[in-house]
């Protein structure tokens, strides 16, 4: 998917396609000073983040939509930008990768709310209060679920993006989706240069229970139902 291909795909208009580009510069700028990207071909920016990032919210209705481990603003800078309906909140546990999310929120003005935070604590004072949590390239999917499903109200979607070995994560979480109340509801394939990308859409089904998520650590340790 080339920049141009991306463009007229999603009817970008003029000013989005500016918000991109400024975001491309600053990404490829930051990247010179700390770790954002391995990916820094103009290219390669436009389709394996921007279109990678966008394609999981096509046909949302409005709402709020938490962004768990944002990292350099994938997924939730590209879909703040494309879909307006989406009430966009950037939650990132790194001061320095925060810094770069408020630089790209004042250059592109970009209407996000960042949080420089960790979910198990941000969940604290925002428990079950978004419509939609996504995440891309955070933890693999019995951890993620962990840490998304409290953010999550109830009848909410929790978007998870993954690599071609989406499916093997989603077995291993089959008892964390009972534990947490999810249900996943479905899953489409995105071919990303050749390759397959995975996005999956749980429904929150009853109240997460109170004493999740654990600490990280603990996490770690013992995931849910492995």
């Amino acid at each position: 998917m080339k920049k141009e291909a991306f463009i007229q795909k999603l009817n970008i208009n003029e000013r989005q396609q500016e918000q991109f580009e400024i975001y491309q510069q600053l990404l490829c700028s930051w990247n010179q000073k700390m770790n954002l990207t391995a990916i820094t071909d103009e290219e390669e920016i436009w389709e394996k983040h921007f279109y990678d990032s966008v394609m999981p919210f096509v046909d949302l209705p409005a709402g709020t939509l938490c962004d768990v481990g944002s990292g350099a603003g994938f997924p939730g800078i590209p879909a703040a930008i494309v879909y307006p309906q989406l009430q966009v909140t950037l939650l990132e546990p790194n001061h320095k990768r925060c810094r770069f999310l408020e630089e790209v929120k004042t250059q592109c003005s970009v209407p996000v709310e960042i949080v420089c935070a960790r979910a198990e604590d941000f969940v604290k004072e925002r428990r079950e209060s978004f419509d939609y949590v996504s995440a891309r390239a955070v933890a693999r999917m019995t951890l993620l679920m962990e840490l998304c499903a409290p953010l999550l109200k109830v009848d909410g979607l929790m978007i998870a993006l993954k690599g071609r070995n989406g499916n093997i994560e989603l077995d291993q979480a089959s008892q964390a989706m009972k534990i947490l109340g999810m249900k996943l509801e479905q899953e489409k394939a995105v071919t990303i240069e050749d390759a397959e990308h995975l996005n999956f859409y749980f429904r929150k089904v009853r109240s997460t229970p109170k004493k999740y998520p654990r600490n990280y650590g603990q996490m770690k340790k013992k995931p849910l139902g492995e």
